[in-house]
């Protein structure tokens, strides 16, 4: 079965024509307001950005979305939940600040923002699913009670997933903390000896203080208490923690996947896709920084399928020219895997069909 998949293409813009007025295009001709029911209460799954990040999708495209969905009779709400690390976004207070700071207040988006597992994580919900390695997973509370759900994802690398798209918005974005957890728990930080200096970096941006460190010894990591956030490796100066990506990267990938099909779970006729793939950086909007996209600028996709519009999102980045990098100045057969060589993104594709999530058999319509 082949799913069809709306395309806005960047490169074939006629004079005179905006982002904005492709977005509304698109909205209109892929149908993704006829998922809508006159009073449904609509989720828009976004990612705000952590502090220090630009390149999220832009609360002024949102903006679009979230009109179309109120001429569509829906009441919309932004929403995404709390991470695992530190930062501007551990809990609902700070993290509707975060994006309210980068734009996406009531009077530019028109719309309320809710962190859909509530102050701290603690609004969720047992999700049944028939997966390998689980039966039930945990999603946002506020996800779970909404009628019907936009997830709008800005199309980019990731340090862990390979790629960031509709999928990994699904599977990490709809999660509380604790389900995060269960996603990361199988890469979980080690500590290299012989390059450990302990200058206590680590142990300072440790959120669950499970790190200790002694003078003159490695840094220990108390395994009980790590959540695998991933900070302690991104912040040690000398690469002295590392994850064991070569026996993690597979359970984590499924596990996500696993996650994104209980994400839609009870609303799957009404969850539609749409994907940014605009400043296409290699890191995820986690990140407190910005790096420079690693190729141009692609389009806006449109799908009711999250398989199908990821691997179109894919395809055609792939074909893209490459903006920097060694090996990277022309089409590359996986560009995310060129950036991140440990990881295996394009099993998010084939472990989500499997599992029954969509396809990867798509229809490209360029509107």
């Amino acid at each position: 079965m082949t799913s069809n998949v709306y395309f806005a293409d960047f490169m074939q813009r006629t004079g005179g024509e905006s982002t904005i007025s492709m977005i509304d295009r698109l909205f209109t001709k892929s149908g993704c307001g006829s998922i809508i029911g006159e009073g449904d209460l609509v989720a828009v799954k976004i990612h705000f950005g952590e502090r220090g990040c630009d390149t999220y999708t832009s609360p002024v495209h949102v903006r679009r979305i979230v009109d179309a969905i109120r001429a569509a009779g829906g009441r919309p709400f932004l929403t995404d939940t709390n991470t695992l690390y530190s930062g501007g976004r551990r809990n609902a207070p700070d993290h509707i600040e975060t994006a309210i700071s980068h734009g996406f207040a009531y009077a530019v988006a028109d719309a309320p923002i809710i962190i859909a597992d509530g102050i701290s994580g603690g609004n969720t919900r047992e999700v049944k699913i028939p997966g390998k390695h689980f039966d039930r997973v945990l999603i946002a509370g506020d996800i779970v009670d909404a009628d019907a759900m936009i997830v709008v994802s800005h199309f980019k690398g990731h340090v862990v997933a390979g790629f960031g798209g509709a999928i990994k918005n699904l599977g990490m974005g709809c999660a509380p903390p604790a389900g995060k957890h269960e996603q990361h728990s199988v890469l979980q930080p080690v500590v290299l000896g012989d390059k450990c200096t302990a200058c206590g970096t680590c142990a300072a941006v440790c959120p669950e203080q499970a790190i200790s460190v002694n003078e003159g010894e490695p840094a220990r990591i108390t395994q009980e208490r790590c959540v695998s956030c991933g900070q302690c490796v991104d912040s040690c100066p000398e690469e002295a923690m590392v994850f064991d990506w070569e026996q993690g990267i597979t359970p984590f990938t499924e596990r996500m996947a696993e996650y994104a099909l209980g994400a839609v779970a009870g609303k799957r006729e009404k969850t539609a896709f749409i994907n940014f793939a605009i400043n296409i950086t290699p890191h995820c909007d986690c990140a407190p920084w910005s790096d420079p996209p690693i190729v141009p600028d692609v389009g806006v996709f449109a799908s009711c399928d999250p398989v199908a519009i990821d691997t179109a999102s894919l395809d055609l980045v792939n074909a893209q020219s490459g903006c920097r990098g060694e090996g990277n100045g022309g089409p590359c057969s996986d560009t995310f895997t060129d950036v991140w060589p440990h990881t295996n993104g394009e099993l998010q594709l084939f472990y989500a069909e499997t599992i029954g999530l969509g396809t990867r058999s798509y229809e490209l319509i360029r509107i």
